[in-house]
């Protein structure tokens, strides 16, 4: 499929402040992703995954004492533990739960194009939307491809943001001329199993695929160097009209959250691990003062105490003790110090909250959310503009399968937040409320209700039945048309 004009001059300006006169388009793309996986951003990226999976730096840390030069050297008879209380997994999980944790709700002024948005974003897709999620808080933004399965399904999956190389179209990143994505796959040469780096080039006329080696970019002949979006009757190639790849950004900045609290981690991790240090370090808790000691090093004085429990003297020697003592109230303190600062750095919140405590009324629980909530405004606030674009897939995938055309439609997708309140506040709310607002805004509040449309749907049975007993007690059987 050939490029359109506007597409190959899009396609000319990525190249075109490198390329020279010798320069290829793949040697270009190739020295872009050998440049990208070595940057900073990529590699807060991966340090954002890692540290998800517990993966922390405490875990490669030596213990070091001062040596005879002055210089810090490691020491290997000391405790080294390494303690990781991974605080930053449970932001991630507690913002991605909060925002993305219950099914969201699908709005539209024509009742059809929302059920048909419903049922095509069902269970599977709110699942992985939770995904994109974790993906976006973990790397700063996350993407979802559309793509057509074997069987003609309209299907969407994730890619995480370190595998994925835009280059954006505008300076405010909201449309791709071309996308890389970089991963790994193992595969087996002869008896050996190796990892190869293989490379997918999302251009607009479709996907095409290589060998990173070297490098160099390699077509790669045995998946299909390239494959159209689209395959029509007959093996006509097709492509949308816009990038099949959409960018779900956890901020504008597009920045990971494990940069607002790496050092916060951190000082956790060590705090913990110099604590089991301390309590496992008895000997070093009491310092001995030795006088007239009857041995040759402190070596030999060591292991005659461990050994026997003794040591030899000399005339009036003896040995004294300076006891060093491990306070767990102080760890407690600089410990509950740190998680409190990471939990306000990160903008989630505490369930153990003192104001939580007793029976607590809906402001003290507002107030409790007040920080994740300013977070999740701004992530809804980029997730839903990521939502309009894919919902123009979705309407151009039933315009062609003629379940409607649907182009001049909205729909507006709302984010059911998963936020603690007290029930009986709120329904006493609703109770008072009925006077003033409408039936169906009153259901939509009650926190009992699950499907609005259920609901209203149980009251109209349940009034007509009440009607019809009424009827029947009021006119009974045989007299129902009699004049009075």
């Amino acid at each position: 499929m050939l490029f359109t004009e506007t597409e190959t001059a899009r396609l000319n300006r990525i190249i075109a402040h490198g390329a020279g006169t010798a320069m290829t388009e793949q040697e270009f793309f190739a020295r872009e992703i050998e440049a990208w996986k070595r940057s900073p951003e990529r590699q807060a990226q991966l340090l954002g995954e890692r540290y998800y999976r517990g993966e922390h730096d405490i875990l490669r840390r030596r213990r070091e004492v001062i040596g005879p030069d002055g210089r810090l050297q490691p020491v290997g008879n000391l405790p080294n533990n390494r303690v990781v209380d991974n605080q930053f997994a449970k932001m991630v999980d507690q913002k991605a739960n909060y925002l993305l944790g219950r099914p969201f709700t699908v709005k539209s002024g024509n009742a059809a194009f929302a059920d048909a948005l419903n049922r095509r974003l069902g269970a599977a897709f709110r699942r992985l939307l939770r995904y994109v999620g974790e993906d976006a808080l973990r790397g700063g933004l996350a993407w979802l491809a559309v793509y057509y399965s074997e069987d003609g399904t309209l299907c969407f999956r994730n890619f995480p943001a370190w595998q994925v190389l835009p280059f954006w179209a505008d300076d405010g990143h909201t449309r791709l001329d071309a996308a890389a994505r970089l991963y790994e796959q193992e595969v087996w040469d002869g008896l050996v199993k190796k990892r190869v780096e293989r490379v997918e080039l999302w251009k607009p006329d479709g996907l095409y695929r290589y060998a990173l080696d070297g490098g160099r970019l390699i077509p790669d002949i045995e998946n299909g160097e390239y494959t159209p979006y689209i395959t029509g009757p007959g093996g006509a190639a097709y492509r949308w009209e816009r990038f099949p790849l959409v960018a779900f950004k956890y901020s504008q900045q597009e920045t990971p959250l494990l940069s607002r609290v790496k050092s916060l981690q951190d000082g956790i991790n060590r705090l913990l691990s110099d604590f089991q240090n301390g309590m496992e370090e008895t000997p070093h808790n009491t310092i001995l003062v030795l006088k007239d000691y009857d041995g040759e090093n402190l070596a030999e004085f060591r292991r005659n105490l461990a050994a026997f429990g003794a040591v030899k003297v000399r005339g009036e020697g003896g040995v004294d003790t300076l006891s060093v003592e491990v306070t767990a109230v102080n760890y407690e303190s600089v410990l509950r110090l740190f998680k409190n600062a990471l939990i306000e750095n990160a903008r989630g919140f505490d369930a153990k909250d003192d104001r939580l405590g007793g029976s607590p009324n809906q402001m003290n629980i507002q107030s409790m959310y007040s920080d994740i909530d300013l977070d999740a405004n701004s992530m809804e606030t980029e997730f839903q503009a990521a939502f309009e674009q894919l919902l123009w897939f979705l309407v151009q995938d039933m315009k062609t399968r003629g379940e409607g055309d649907f182009s001049q439609e909205e729909a507006e997708i709302i984010f059911n937040r998963d936020v603690l309140i007290n029930e009986s506040e709120a329904i006493d709310g609703c109770v008072k409320s009925r006077a003033v607002l409408s039936e169906e805004t009153v259901v939509e509040q009650h926190p009992w209700t699950r499907d609005v449309k259920q609901e209203l749907e149980r009251l109209r049975r349940e009034r007509e039945e009440a009607e019809r007993r009424l009827y029947a007690g009021a006119f009974p059987p045989g007299t129902q048309g009699e004049g009075v």
